[in-house]
């Protein structure tokens, strides 16, 4: 049952409206449990648009197994989605940085602060994320340290390559998760892809693994894969590799390959004159969980991430 979440007027005579999608098992106990979806808080993060269609789409085809409620959220910025736009377009607003808002405050705080309400109660929620333009992720979930011991156990069911753990940032105090997990909701971030595009293996991946969840919660009886095992970040060493010089990055590794430290990764080339301007090397052995995908730099420019072994 498509529902409106919120629904703001104009100036142009038309409506900025929120909507999702619940689905209800064909019978109701009253006591079933409550599983949140959401997507598109960036407007140009598209990767869980295919997510939200094959969870509505094999919901809709298997309903005899669901044994609770699914609120499916596709777009929380439909305006950026519409536009290209990863912030809020005509207000030059992230989003993501004003949870859990304020139902008198400005406008974006006001529908903040409506989604906020809306998902609250759900017994968990997954909030769906893809990479930007100029980066590519394998699917990752990402949480604060001091979420860990919580969210760990459901995280290791979602089917994905990776679970980064970093330490809490003043800015995630302002985003849905962290304002979701501070009202009792628990909630992980799922990154994956890039931006801008869809990735039809990471959506598949990621759709399995929410059906594995859902059976850890008691929603779902119908069949489900052995979700693959993620390596944890934590207590292993993390190399960053940044752009130096400025021009085009020419990558030699693939993304989700594993190098050794000094491995050449790639070299910045100049199309100018046609020089090498920067010969790219790996600063620890492991695995190549981002690498660049817009292949135009400057200094400063993150190239990719290595996720390497224990730290001595």
């Amino acid at each position: 049952m498509i529902e409106k979440v919120v629904s703001i007027g104009l100036s142009v005579g038309e409506s900025w409206n929120i909507y999702k999608n619940r689905i209800e098992p064909k019978v109701l106990s009253g006591n079933e449990k409550r599983l949140s979806v959401v997507t598109g808080v960036h407007g140009d993060e598209l990767e869980g648009q295919l997510v939200c269609y094959e969870l509505n789409r094999i919901l809709r085809e298997k309903k005899e197994h669901l044994k609770g409620i699914v609120d499916i959220y596709p777009a929380l910025n439909p305006l950026g989605v519409d536009s290209i736009t990863r912030g809020v377009p005509g207000f030059d607003i992230d989003m993501n940085r004003i949870f859990p808002g304020d139902e008198e405050g400005a406008v974006t705080e006001h529908i903040a602060s409506r989604i906020m309400d809306d998902i609250s109660g759900s017994d968990f929620c997954v909030d769906l994320h893809a990479s930007n333009i100029f980066l590519r992720e394998i699917p990752q979930i990402r949480m604060s340290g001091k979420r860990a011991d919580a969210l760990l156990p459901y995280a290791s069911l979602m089917n994905v390559d990776l679970i980064w753990i970093h330490e809490s940032a003043p800015v995630l105090e302002s985003t849905l998760s962290h304002g979701l997990n501070s009202i009792g909701v628990p909630t992980f971030v799922v990154e994956m892809g890039v931006g801008m595009r869809i990735t039809k293996s990471y959506g598949h991946q990621i759709t399995e693994g929410i059906f594995c969840l859902m059976k850890e919660l008691g929603m779902w009886t119908g069949e489900t894969i052995i979700p693959r095992e993620p390596m944890v970040s934590l207590n292993r060493m993390l190399g960053l590799i940044h752009a130096e010089k400025a021009g085009i990055f020419l990558p030699f590794v693939e993304h989700l390959g594993v190098v050794e430290k000094g491995q050449p990764m790639g070299q910045i080339l100049n199309p100018m004159d046609g020089t090498v301007m920067e010969d790219v090397v790996t600063p620890t052995s492991g695995l190549v969980f981002t690498l660049r995908e817009y292949p135009v730099v400057s200094a400063g420019s993150l190239l990719a991430r290595v996720l390497g072994g224990e730290e001595e």
